[in-house]
């Protein structure tokens, strides 16, 4: 008996690993280098495409816990992340083609799995499969899955930030630290005093987007990936409350908080190449260069990737989908990753770990794990299947969504973490062999 899984990104390769250390024989389908998807250009396996950063790596920090309850069920994607990390203070970030590359090489090496460069078109709900195809699925695939829920795909869009070159940022503007100094001082910070914002400011919101290949009246953005331009106009004081928030990251050169702070993360684990966080946007390439080349320490900047906005699609998981990520309809057939509704690439990672062991355990004639809401992962997958909830949109990992006593912790650090701890302990009792 085979298990087939579609996609070859972070949900398909954690499934596929999953199982296959479970001693299934996988065949795991991904379309590259066959055919590319207009967000991807690196032929290997788990591309990172929006940012490098897999979030916070703290236990007060829901995806921090998220990561170490996976590396606590032996995740290849977070043991992958961790090896080929750089430094991005109190979060985990990666240099996004050792960490292809890496996983790539996993995938490859294990006895059980076999990978295959194909389109896949159709599923067979008699044969044990993961779709995990991931927010741009191929359109042959999504009629497929429209056909197999019996009603149309959700979507939304969602945008990348732009990556420039070390080299081309002026030091002499800027300067080094963290937020509130945690971890290490490993960001660069291009600070603006209020007349540069409102220069900025008025130059992006006047900027011309890009058009959008797809033909729809409304589009719908996930609030997590909205571009800058978006978020802009919602208010002139926006963005200092989002990613050019100064909180925190006073000037050494002045003593003081700039108005304004745009921070760039290295994307490579030699440190040459930096993304702008949190400046997802649609903006034409042109715009880009000249907008965001008005941000002090950016005037000369070398951009190697600009930011694209692209469409995510996602199905309907409350209607259709069980606590193991299978179909209520069709229990052979499993879906992981984005289009489940989890938002974010651990969080991708997470359904593709839960949904390759609950397969390979239906497969050997064993019941699926259940994983509880006191757990993030557990969290994740009843917030995705939870029945009531009528307007179903993408999910990170939060502590709003996690299950837990109660007890009154006022500091928010310490509550975070006690969370965290019965989480973990909570982990501990589940039986995932």
């Amino acid at each position: 008996m085979e298990l087939k899984i579609i996609g070859g990104g972070l949900a398909g390769c954690e499934a596929a690993w999953q199982a296959a250390e479970r001693g299934i024989k996988v065949k795991l389908y991904e379309m590259k280098p066959s055919v590319f998807s207009p967000a991807h250009t690196n032929e290997n396996l788990c591309e990172l495409v929006c940012s490098n950063s897999l979030k916070g790596n703290g236990l007060d920090n829901a995806c921090g816990l998220l990561k170490e309850e996976m590396r606590r069920m032996n995740s290849l994607v977070i043991k992958c992340a961790d090896e080929t990390s750089v430094p991005a203070g109190g979060a985990l970030a990666v240099d996004r083609d050792k960490f292809a590359a890496l996983v790539t090489e996993r995938i490859q090496a294990h006895p059980n799995i076999e990978l295959v460069s194909e389109v896949v078109s159709d599923i067979n709900t008699d044969e044990y499969t993961i779709v995990a195809s991931g927010p741009l699925t191929h359109e042959t695939l999504s009629d497929a899955i429209i056909t197999l829920t019996g009603q149309e795909s959700l979507f939304f869009f969602d945008a990348a930030a732009p990556v420039v070159t070390r080299e081309s940022i002026d030091e002499t503007k800027t300067y080094l630290a963290a937020r509130y100094n945690k971890g290490t001082a490993d960001y660069i910070n291009c600070p603006m005093e209020k007349e540069e914002y409102e220069a900025f400011y008025e130059a992006l919101i006047s900027a011309e987007r890009a058009p959008l290949h797809e033909n729809v009246e409304n589009v719908k953005v996930f609030e997590g990936c909205m571009p800058v331009e978006i978020m802009a106009k919602r208010g002139r004081e926006t963005l200092c409350f989002g990613p050019l928030k100064p909180k925190g990251l006073p000037n050494p050169k002045t003593g003081r908080e700039p108005y304004a702070v745009l921070q760039l993360r290295r994307d490579n684990t030699e440190g040459t190449l930096y993304n702008l966080v949190g400046f997802q946007t649609n903006l034409k390439f042109g715009e880009q260069k000249r907008v965001f080349s008005m941000i002090p320490g950016l005037e000369n900047a070398e951009f190697v990737r600009y930011g694209v906005m692209h469409r995510n699609t996602y199905i309907n998981s409350p209607a259709v989908l069980d606590s193991d990520y299978s179909l209520l309809k069709y229990p052979k057939v499993f879906f992981a990753g984005q289009i489940t509704g989890v938002e974010g690439y651990v969080e991708s990672a997470s359904s593709g770990l839960v949904a390759g062991i609950n397969a390979a355990r239906k497969m050997r004639g064993e019941s699926s794990v259940v994983f509880p809401a006191s757990t993030c992962s557990g969290a994740l997958i009843k917030y995705i299947t939870d029945r009531e909830n009528k307007k179903f949109q993408p999910m990170n990992a939060n502590f709003g969504i996690i299950e837990w006593n109660r007890v009154k912790i006022k500091n928010k650090k310490e509550r975070y973490e006690y969370i965290s701890s019965l989480a973990l302990k909570a982990l501990e009792d589940i039986e995932i062999s």
